[in-house]
């Protein structure tokens, strides 16, 4: 693998979304939410996906230039994104939610006609940084069988939780309601590798190792039927609540096949912690929190116990210093992106990892 500077492949992934048709605006959300993911470990997420999106957006299966429309009543935001990328829609939700939220002090927003919003913790750090706690979930295209199937039926449906904490690492959770995120099946399967016991079965509901089999049937749910649950719920909130599609009906946008707009639904609640508490009194009261919870004994082997949101700013600190890695069918993918578009594609930054 090879490094790139942060500040590089976030310009790179600029330029290409306008070429492929976005406002420039846009594209800084879409590239900044991409690039963050990287930083933070969460390469799945990351500019692993603007391949697919570039193609979509050119073929016109994702609207390059949404008329995104946001419906105001009270605490209750409805939103359809008109068929554009959901890092875009849901930025644009989410400016208007917290606006309201300041009035209200809770603040509901279902989101329809969306695409895939990458990941769900960007949304979460962009509401903290305002001091108001976020709590987001998404459905995505089928997964997932239900608990005691083989088919997949619901998305991998993630839930996000942010909560402010008075410094710049908030508590961050982020998690599918599956074992593992199916974006890290994929790109398994672009480098070529084994995905572990556990992850998936087969078509035959077959437990299996290979990702392209695993793509074909089921990621398992996590916890068995309390995971299954969880993304029935998600399903329920995202999809049926928001009046967008749900379960086999969430078109997939990998599929070559697919002509009809993914339709993804969002569904973000905001909570203003300052109706509820000042600052002075919250901001102390988490880190004494979380201060105690980092003093529980610990288990052999465990050097520190961390709060989610952390491992991400500290892999972030990191990265910023060190560079993102490529792998190099992504590189390589990248790099014709760019002489697609006429862009030079940027230089690396040090020689190859000697992991590779």
């Amino acid at each position: 693998m090879y490094s790139y500077t942060a500040m590089d492949l976030k310009g790179f992934c600029e330029t290409v979304l306008v070429k492929s048709g976005m406002a420039k605006d846009d594209s800084k959300i879409v590239a900044a939410s991409l690039i963050q993911a990287n930083l933070e470990g969460i390469d799945s997420h990351g500019i692993s996906r603007l391949p697919i999106y570039v193609k979509r957006l050119l073929e016109g299966r994702i609207n390059a230039t949404p008329d995104i429309q946001l419906k105001a009543n009270n605490s209750v935001l409805v939103v359809d994104g008109h068929n554009g990328l959901g890092h875009v829609v849901s930025y644009h939700a989410l400016v208007k939610g917290m606006e309201m939220v300041k009035q209200s002090g809770i603040v509901a927003i279902a989101i329809k006609n969306s695409n895939h919003f990458g990941a769900a913790s960007y949304f979460c750090q962009l509401v903290c940084k305002r001091n108001i706690i976020c709590i987001g979930f998404t459905n995505s295209p089928s997964g997932i069988a239900p608990w005691g199937g083989k088919q997949a039926f619901f998305g991998t449906n993630p839930i996000a939780f942010g909560f402010p904490t008075g410094n710049d690492t908030p508590v961050i959770i982020d998690l599918s309601t599956s074992v593992v995120a199916r974006g890290k099946i994929m790109v398994a399967d672009q480098q070529g590798d084994s995905i572990p016991d556990g992850w998936a079965i087969d078509q035959k509901g077959e437990p299996t190792n290979n990702p392209k089999e695993a793509l074909k049937g089921s990621v398992l749910p996590m916890g068995g039927p309390k995971g299954s649950a969880l993304a029935l719920a998600v399903e329920l909130l995202a999809g049926v609540l928001s009046g967008a599609a749900f379960g086999p009906y969430v078109k997939n946008i990998y599929n070559e096949e697919e002509e009809d707009k993914a339709n993804v639904g969002h569904f973000f609640i905001l909570i203003d912690t300052e109706k509820f508490m000042d600052l002075e009194t919250f901001f102390p009261s988490i880190q004494n929190l979380l201060e105690e919870m980092k003093k529980v004994s610990k288990v052999p082997g465990i050097k520190e116990i961390r709060y989610p949101g952390e491992r991400r700013k500290r892999e972030e600190q990191k990265r910023k210093e060190t560079g993102i890695q490529l792998a190099a069918p992504l590189e390589k993918e990248l790099m014709e992106i760019g002489e697609q578009f006429n862009i030079k594609f940027p230089a690396r930054t040090v020689t190859q990892s000697m992991e590779t």
